[in-house]
């Protein structure tokens, strides 16, 4: 009977032992480092990268080429991770239409990418817009009618170029599909920008019907990027390339929602995070994701850090929901200039990655590169709970 009860005892401490035992963070593995850089399109530009449902890499990319007369809209796919691409599938092949933008429906697994029409000088805003819906994992697409209601200043938003959109998934709004959009005025000349504002678009149907969002609380704002905290908060982060509030147009403006990106509130620039080269104020489109590692809200961020010109893309990492950004690596000292960036899902080749697709050099044409890391890579083999608020 004793040697029983201590055998009873000893497997109830070990079952104590293991579910008191912190979660498996997928992105630090082994605590090894892992990076690496393959180029994926030779030209054109405006990068969006995803992970879909079934754990499929989805690069999406193409833009207008002023100089060489290429606007097709392109997507490749990797199911392995990122270690192989398949082939480009052409979704719009046209000279005048160029990316918008792309959201995963993580609850029903369509893809949705949006597209607009202009010109070879790129002039803004864009004309007219389509909209391209996958039901088979981004093997195929087909057009797709929508209807987006304008905001409350009775302008329509524009859908050329934001960081990709993300399905919510707490609160009472949770399978909200949101993305960020933005107001160009009457053009994008100087003389306009003052009228430029950033805003969000969200969809309750699976993408069939989108209202737009109050707009975010500072003038000037151009691309943007969203991402929901665990506590339903909704993190949004703008490039911005006009200022007259006083605050620095050099650096990222930030601001929130607590009612599923309906309105924005707590306006803040970041005096960490750069918006583009400091030696010009016209900012740069920028990456974000948060890892989703229950309970802890893991940001990371891409753009460059660089005195003149569009190089040194650099990643920051964020452990305490976009408080502080403690972390940085360079990902490519050369030229590097609009990015996007995912992480992988769980139970797929694609769980423990990072992808950050990005231009190697600005206007009027790129390469498309595509960087896969880990969280090691980043913290330069550094514990990643050290980072963590209650640890500090």
């Amino acid at each position: 009977m004793k040697q029983l009860i201590i055998q009873i005892l000893f497997a109830f401490a070990a079952v104590s032992m293991f579910s008191c035992s912190p979660k498996r963070n997928p992105y630090w593995g082994d605590g090894i480092e892992s990076f690496e850089i393959q180029q994926i399109f030779d030209s054109e530009r405006f990068p969006n990268i995803t992970a879909t449902n079934e754990g499929t890499i989805l690069a999406v990319w193409g833009g207008i080429s002023q100089h060489h007369g290429e606007g097709s809209l392109r997507v490749r796919r990797s199911e392995d991770g990122g270690t192989t691409w398949q082939p480009a599938i052409t979704v719009v092949d046209s000279t005048q239409w160029s990316g918008g933008g792309v959201v995963v429906d993580e609850t029903t697994g369509d893809i949705i990418i949006f597209s607009e029409r202009g010109e070879l000088t790129e002039e803004h805003p864009a004309g007219k817009l389509s909209v391209y819906r996958s039901t088979d994992d981004g093997k195929t697409w087909q057009p797709q009618p929508i209807t987006i209601y304008p905001d409350k200043n009775g302008n329509m938003p524009s859908m050329h170029m934001n960081e990709r959109g993300i399905t919510l998934k707490y609160g009472p709004n949770k399978g909200r599909l949101i993305r960020a959009a933005r107001y160009y005025g009457q053009g994008n000349d100087r003389q306009f920008w003052a009228q430029h504002y950033t805003n969000a678009i969200y969809s309750d149907d699976g993408g069939y019907t989108w209202h737009t969002s109050d707009p975010f609380p500072a003038r000037g704002t151009g691309e943007a990027t969203i991402e929901e905290l665990s506590d339903g908060t909704l993190y949004y982060n703008s490039r911005i390339h006009f200022s007259d509030d006083g605050r620095n147009p050099k650096m990222r403006h930030i601001a929130r929602s607590l009612d599923g990106g309906q309105t924005w509130q707590d306006l803040y620039v970041s005096d960490v995070l750069p918006d583009g080269n400091q030696d010009t104020e016209y900012g740069l489109m920028a990456g974000l994701v948060r890892l989703p590692i229950d309970d802890h809200d893991i940001l990371l961020y891409s753009n460059i850090e660089s005195d003149s010109g569009r190089k040194n893309g650099t990643v920051w990492a964020s452990f305490d929901g976009g408080k502080t950004w403690p972390v940085k690596r360079v990902a490519d000292e050369g030229g590097f200039a609009y990015s996007s960036m995912t992480a992988g899902k769980t139970g797929t080749p694609s769980e423990g990655y990072i992808y950050l697709l990005y231009e190697d050099a600005g206007h009027p044409h790129a390469k498309g590169l595509v960087a896969r890391f880990n969280l090691p890579w980043l913290t330069e083999g550094r514990d990643w709970k050290e980072f963590l608020p209650e640890n500090k």
